[in-house]
This record gives C-alpha cells, structure tokens and sequence, in this order.
C-alpha cells in the first residue's frame, strides 16, 4: 500500500453519551463562577435596601458629613471613610517593602537552612486570629509605640503636621501598624511565589551579561515581577480595607479627621462592629448598614483601579492580580 492510498485519520465522533461529562463540567464551572458575582450584587442589593432610610434623608451629603451623632439622629461616613483609606495607606507603607524585602531574601539570598524556618514562621502568623492581634497591640504593642517610637518622632518630626499634638497611644498610626502586621504574611507569601515563577534563564543572562547579583535582582527579577509584587500589594491593601478586631482595638475609636496620625481615629469596620449592637433606632441601624455598602464600594472601586494599573503596566494587555 502505497502512502496515498492510507486513509486519513478521522477524530473519533462523541456520541452525546461521551460527551455529558464535559457538558455537566462546563454547566458547573459556569455555575460556580456566576454564583461568586451574584453573591457581590446580593450582598449589595441587601445592604442597600436595609439602608435606604439613610440615603433618603442624607442623601449623597452622607458621604462628606463629619457629623456621627446617634443622640441627634445626624450621620456621616466622612470620618470612618478617612480613617480607612489613612490607616490602610499607612499599613502598605509598612508591609509591602517589609514584604517584598523578605520575598526577595527568601527566594534569591537566603540559605536553605534558614529558608523553611522563616517560611514557616510566616505562615504561623497568618494563621493567628485577628482578636490576638487586637489583644497583643492593646496591652502590649500600643504602650510599648506611645512611650518609645512615638516620642521620638515627635521630638525629631513634631514640626510636621503629622506629628503634632498629644500622644495618646490608641490612633492611626498605631491602627496602621498593628494592619500592617496583620497583612505582612500575604504580601510576604504572594510576593515570594511571584518571584518564585520568575524564569532562572533570565537570571542566567543577566549574569552573562555582567551583571552584579543586585543588578540581576533590580533588572531581572524585579522588573519581570512587578505585576505581581503590585497584585501581592493589591490583595493586602483588601484585607486592610476590611480588617476590623485588631484595628478596633488599637486605633482609639474617635470619629475625628485629624492630620497628625497621633489622634484616635475610626474606621468603617470598626465602627460597624463597636456600634451594630448599640444602634436602637432605625435611622442608626440604617446607616450603619449604608457605611458597609460604602465599605464594599471602596474595595471594589480599588479593585477596578488596581485592574486598570495592571493593564497599563502590562502595556495593554489585559492583567490580573494573581
């Protein structure tokens, strides 16, 4: 037999039998995945209508009201919305250099002796619940910050307006330490697997070149990670956003706005859950749901900026944050 005379293969046909597996997988996956952006919009859609006597009196002025006044019956989210976005700020400030520093001694400096040590000890303090973190700060972290650190920038930097004023212990600087604590095992972990899958031929050329073991890491590895080192850093600012015990307890509860981050401050989740309990009117209630809704738009406004600066660094493809 000659080669043209071989038959060309044919692909076996799928009898619908064969095929009902993949279709039940496909049916299932699309399920799960419409049922993750269903529960956001239930969630919302519930929080909006059990908050609709808040935004029928206040309106849109509900967003920039300072006023938090339950025996007057006047609310405002300005104050907690201030507190979240400051006291989150100031916990990246802090976690994502201490966490990309780590990733990077993990993964390209570290002996393999000492690696699984800190590795695991990292994993231990993600594990731990946020009421501990809240318990330690209070009794321990939050006087240890007022009588030591705190002083000391104030005396060297108390002619900045973020430094000024009476140190108090509970604020928004200690709120942002004990969160940046709390979101130090993420951005660590995150940022450790990104580096991880940064090909070693490139680090391989880098040093073919000539170039130095830092010069490898700024241009081969960092530069090729800065995706995802901005999605580990994305995925701790959401935990920050919504962290509520270890905040509750160490940012000092004050619906103020103040500039120097030695003042109390609140924070949405916190406020929520110091105050749900206590709200015995309706127009309280309502509004306290309205600031969860405020919450959930904060987070998901993040995420669509985050998405949006992945994108432009990708340069015009489409990125995510994992």
């Amino acid at each position: 037999m000659s080669i043209e005379e071989i038959p060309p293969f044919a692909a076996p046909q799928m009898t619908p039998l064969r095929r009902w597996p993949d279709n039940i997988f496909r049916w299932t996956a699309l399920i799960a995945a419409l049922a993750v952006v269903g529960l956001i919009f239930f969630v919302g859609f519930e929080l909006y209508l059990d908050s609709r006597q808040s935004w029928n009196k206040f309106g849109l002025h509900f967003f920039s009201s300072a006023t938090w006044n339950p025996a007057s019956d006047e609310y405002g989210a300005w104050p907690f919305i201030y507190g979240t976005l400051v006291s989150s700020l100031i916990a990246l400030l802090i976690a994502v250099p201490l966490g990309v520093g780590t990733a990077l001694f993990l993964t390209e400096l570290a002996p393999q002796k000492i690696r699984e040590p800190i590795i695991m000890v990292t994993e231990v303090l993600a594990a731990v619940p946020s009421v501990i973190f809240g318990l330690w700060a209070t009794f321990v972290l939050v006087p240890w910050l007022r009588d030591n650190p705190f002083q000391w920038l104030q005396h060297w930097l108390g002619f900045l307006p973020l430094f000024e004023g009476p140190i108090y212990g509970p604020s928004m600087l200690s709120g942002g330490i004990i969160i940046a604590i709390m979101i130090l095992p993420i951005v660590t972990a995150v940022s450790r697997e990104v580096l991880r899958s940064v090909p070693n031929l490139q680090r391989e050329a880098a040093y073919a070149l000539g170039a130095t073991h830092w010069e490898v890491i700024r241009i081969a590895v960092l530069g090729s990670a800065r995706r995802g080192l901005f999605g580990a850093a994305m995925l701790g600012l959401g935990r920050a956003l919504g962290e509520t015990m270890a905040v509750t307890m160490a940012i000092g509860n004050r619906p103020d706005i103040s500039v120097s981050v030695f003042s109390p401050a609140y924070t949405l989740a916190s406020v929520i859950a110091n105050e749900f309990a206590e709200a015995i009117s309706a127009l309280y209630l309502n509004s306290l749901f309205a600031l969860g809704l405020v919450l959930i738009g904060i987070t998901l406004l993040v995420n669509i900026i985050a998405q949006l600066i992945l994108h432009s660094l990708a340069g015009g493809q489409s990125g995510k944050v994992m």
